[in-house]
């Protein structure tokens, strides 16, 4: 009953604001206002629930075709840190540049409820049902603020979300055939499946496509700054999880070792990380630099999910490891985000505010005694011995590179945040206490979960100097990295190197070239078109002209016309496919 009461709660507050803003009337507007201002409060049962629940699989069957959930060590943490960024989020909605605060608000609160179901349901109808629900709502969010740029953003984001449901529909469908009906049985099923190859490309593309993997990233750092920053806190910090939760339900870790797509997932993780790192740092606007952060920080644990297919003896540790991260990447992106917002608008202390981005910030990058700390460690350790694919080179060593690529995207960050101007205005103390706390604090529900974990993620030694030094070197490596680019771009005249529109590289990188060859193959397919059109016409007009050599074709044509016609050659195309089943059948 708690978990009803957790998931309908959002589900009929977000109605019931969307009735009200259909109503007219001062009386509806202020009652409207005072339930956005108070949305969220609607997520926090959902965290009572993940709390007091003892664990194990519930199954409620009035809902569908007999719903079940799963509260276990991947889903309890995930649900606990969605419910605090949906919930910091939704308290700043109210004070941000949107007029339509209960539009976002109502979208907020459904997304929460697909996203949160993501992580708990335990069957393969709920789990699609939820993924889909989750996915095409985030749309509304991306839109929200209906600029060109929003538009455009929102169409990319629609069309790769349909590429990614149907690569996840096929492989759920192919799984059901087997006779999968649970999450749990998947992995097993994948690993001995005749299908494993074609299902794990499916999970690959599908999940990949909301984890913001290289190269179906393409929408994030379109839609992370036509967005409005509630909604880009929850897609960076929320919704990419669903994506790499998707992985770790569905893809056969722990039960057989996958070389071949283990190397892929390595591949795309290190090589896409990297780069996305040294993309970003090209950008002038500070959501698409976190965008392309986001993007960074996925291909680490696509990484670690890549180490776990190579050698199934690390699962356990690293799906540990991709929980704890997952964790504090959630709460640690979702604040930087929110700053962004902070800083335009609220009226708080300028130092106050760039105080606590900057811890936010070293979090992200894994200095020590901050939550990225414990989550980059345990990442680096449970990737073991495994190596990267075709070089000699442990993948254990080139993880700790993300940090210094996070610091050259921070670093940027604050460079083109400080150069926007403030509108501040009077806000909510407690909501901005909130904010700061996350921002700060993360680390204490990051290393109570780590030390919880059974079996138990490697923690650093908090005091060990070659443990410190570990994770302290890749932020000093940044930093006199972005020292010097920041030399050379005083000597170099920005005309000489930036994009006419800005940038040195456009948002969305590789989608301006498919967006060109889009065109370029809508333009051949429509001259196809024209000179096929136009040479039916002319056979057309040939053929009017001249007595027809086919009077029986035409009083043929002429019936099947007919409504009688066409019945009965449905008739004879159903008996025709019915005796060559019963042949093939009985051949068999």
């Amino acid at each position: 009953m708690t978990w009803i009461a957790a998931f309908l709660l959002p589900l009929v507050v977000a109605m019931v604001i969307g009735a009200l803003g259909r109503l007219g009337g001062l009386r509806s507007h202020q009652v409207r206002a005072w339930l956005v201002r108070l949305s969220w409060l609607a997520v926090v049962p959902a965290g009572v629930a993940a709390l007091v629940d003892p664990g194990g699989v519930h199954r409620i069957d009035w809902m569908l075709l007999g719903t079940t959930i799963s509260i276990d060590g991947i889903a309890r943490p995930l649900v606990l840190m969605a419910v605090a960024l949906y919930g910091l989020a939704l308290s700043f909605v109210v004070r941000g540049k949107s007029d339509r605060t209960h539009v976002l608000t109502a979208f907020l609160l459904l997304c929460f409820t697909g996203n949160v179901a993501v992580f708990l349901v335990a069957d393969l109808v709920t789990f699609y049902l939820a993924f889909a629900a989750m996915s095409f709502l985030g749309y509304a969010i991306v839109v929200h603020d209906r600029t060109d740029g929003a538009r455009r953003a929102g169409a990319i984001y629609l069309v790769l979300t349909v590429v990614g449901e149907c690569a996840v529909l096929a492989a759920l469908m192919i799984l059901a055939s087997e006779g999968v009906t649970t999450v749990a049985e998947a992995p097993a099923a994948v690993a001995v499946s005749p299908w494993r190859d074609a299902l794990t490309a499916l999970l690959l593309i599908g999940f990949g496509v909301k984890a913001g993997t290289v190269p179906l990233h393409v929408w994030l750092p379109l839609a992370h700054p036509a967005a409005p920053s509630p909604a880009s806190a929850v897609l960076s910090g929320a919704m990419l999880k669903a994506g790499i939760v998707g992985w770790l339900r569905f893809l056969p870790l722990g039960e057989s070792a996958e070389p071949v797509w283990g190397g892929v997932f390595l591949a795309l993780g290190l090589v896409g990380g990297l780069l996305a790192a040294a993309v970003g740092v090209l950008h002038d606007n500070p959501k698409v630099v976190l965008a392309y952060s986001s993007i960074s920080q996925m291909g680490f644990l696509t990484a670690v999910i890549g180490a776990a297919l190579v050698a199934p003896d690390l699962a356990p540790a690293c799906v540990a490891a991709v929980v704890v991260y997952s964790v504090s990447h959630g709460l640690v992106k979702g604040a930087l985000f929110l700053g962004v917002q902070a800083w335009d608008a609220e009226r708080m202390p300028r130092a106050l505010v760039l105080g606590a981005l900057a811890v936010a910030s070293l979090a992200l990058v894994g200095v020590p005694f901050t939550s990225g700390f414990v989550a980059k460690y345990a990442g680096k350790e449970a990737v073991g011995d495994v190596l990267v694919p075709l070089v000699p080179v442990a993948v254990a060593d080139v993880l700790p590179w993300f940090g210094v690529g996070s610091t050259l995207l921070l670093a940027r960050f604050f460079v083109v945040l400080m150069r926007r101007t403030r509108h501040a205005h009077r806000t909510a103390v407690s909501r901005d206490v909130a904010w700061v706390l996350v921002s700060v604090a993360a680390v204490v529900p990051v290393a109570v979960l780590a030390d919880a974990w059974a079996p138990p993620v490697s923690v650093p030694d908090w005091f060990s100097p070659s443990t410190m030094w570990a994770q302290t070197w890749p932020l000093l490596v940044g930093l006199a990295a972005s020292a010097v680019a920041w030399g050379l771009a005083r000597r170099v005249p920005a005309s000489a190197v930036l994009h006419p529109r800005g940038d040195v590289i456009p948002p969305g990188d590789i989608v301006v070239i498919e967006e060109r060859a889009a065109r370029a193959l809508g333009r051949v397919f429509a001259r196809a078109s024209g000179g096929l059109g136009a040479a039916r016409d002319g056979l057309l007009t040939a053929m009017r002209r001249s007595p027809s050599p086919w009077p029986a074709f035409e009083r043929v044509q002429a019936g099947v016309g007919t409504w009688v016609g066409s019945g009965v050659v449905l008739v004879l195309i159903l008996a025709a496919a019915l005796w060559v089943a019963v042949a093939w059948g009985g051949a068999r």
